[in-house]
């Protein structure tokens, strides 16, 4: 099967927003106050305006379209397998397996935040409903969707009875990030597993909605530019805009009250907008040279989720320049468009010597072993 250039693209997108996101995390040493409002009561400064600006931009919504994108790798594998005439899950669950160690070497020795661990999981749930067919996928998604609605229905309100709740990581973290060697930074991950996975743990049935969204949307065409492909692109641009943008904008509100509902539930309502909205733009602007750039970073994307996140830590953690809480925003915004300006520079260089990237080349070598 031809390999669809807009998926490409959208999964490097996605994958190069994500450290969006994250850049704040490395630049303030694991304090996740600097992704919410937790700790704000105004917005006083600039540095402030400009970090939730990004954030309002980033947060939530490029995790989202990636764990969408998963779902679209997913109902390509299947049709795969049909075509070839091979059993599903003897086929994939080798795929799972790989993610998941790859994402438990990842969260041990470079990022407690992960996600590849729980894409592993989601995957593994999702390959068995995926086999049952479109009715057990549609009542998954309602399933999970409630059970992910009723968790955060239960926090909100314990956060409108209860005392205002704080995601500020403690002292003693900081330090590590600030002081510690990469050896203790390692050991602090494997001595607090089960804290940092928590939120690897509270996503997955959103994760498993998006998956089966994404799924969903590769089976009906949403991302052909066929008469059909582009009316569903349309409809992901207008209700995911006219949704998502209004109830994103609960991001500026100080206080975290909102600071969940945002992540969790109105960042993935925009992610579908954005990629109604990079799909027009894509198909009217198709002589764009960076599409073809883009598509080279998704064709990498596991190799450059890596890549980021190691060039990162190497900045601003105490082992490697140690540039982390001693940066404004203005900084952290350039660093993070260098490293993203990097790694686009990186994969054309790469893939025109290589057809593969190194962890893909790995995986395949590795999948195609076992198969035999």
């Amino acid at each position: 099967m031809k390999r669809i250039a807009l998926i490409d693209i959208l999964r490097g997108i996605a994958i190069l927003g994500t450290l969006g996101t994250n850049i704040w995390i490395f630049a303030h040493l694991g304090d996740l106050k600097y992704i919410t409002t937790t700790d704000f009561s105004s917005w006083s400064n600039m540095d402030d305006i400009l970090r939730m600006l990004v954030l309002f931009v980033f947060n939530g919504k490029l995790l989202g379209m990636l764990t969408i994108m998963f779902g679209v790798g997913m109902a390509i594998k299947y049709e795969q397998s049909i075509r070839r005439n091979k059993p599903w899950i003897g086929m994939y669950k080798w795929v799972i397996v790989f993610l998941m160690v790859e994402g438990f070497l990842h969260y041990v020795f470079v990022m407690e935040y992960d996600v590849l661990m729980s894409y592993a999981v989601t995957a593994a749930i999702i390959a068995v409903i995926l086999k049952r067919g479109e009715r057990a996928m549609t009542r998954a998604l309602w399933v999970a969707g409630a059970l992910h609605l009723g968790m955060l229905a239960l926090i909100f309100t314990s956060m409108l009875l209860g005392p205002a709740f704080s995601m500020a990581s403690s002292p003693q973290l900081i330090a590590i990030y600030a002081e510690g060697s990469w050896l203790e930074q390692v050991q602090n991950r494997l001595a607090n597993f089960m804290l940092f996975r928590a939120e690897a743990i509270f996503i997955l049935p959103l994760n498993i909605c998006l998956f089966i969204v994404g799924i969903k949307l590769m089976r009906s065409g949403a991302f052909s530019f066929t008469e059909r492909g582009i009316a569903i692109q349309r409809k992901l641009l207008t209700w995911g805009l006219c949704l998502g943008l209004p109830l994103n904008v609960l991001t500026f509100v100080p206080g975290g009250l909102f600071d969940l509902p945002v992540r969790y539930i109105f960042a993935p309502v925009l992610a579908l907008g954005y990629i109604g909205l990079i799909a027009i733009i894509v198909r009217k602007c198709s002589t764009w040279g960076m599409w073809k750039w883009l598509e080279k970073t998704g064709r990498m994307s596991l190799s450059c989720y890596i890549l980021q996140n190691l060039t990162a830590t190497a900045i601003f953690y105490g082992w490697g320049l140690g540039l982390g809480g001693n940066v404004n925003s203005v900084e952290i915004i350039g660093i993070f468009c260098m490293i993203v300006v990097g790694q686009i520079i990186l994969v054309n260089v790469w893939l025109a010597k290589f057809p593969y990237g190194p962890i893909e080349w790995l995986r395949k070598g590795m999948l195609q072993r076992l198969e035999r």
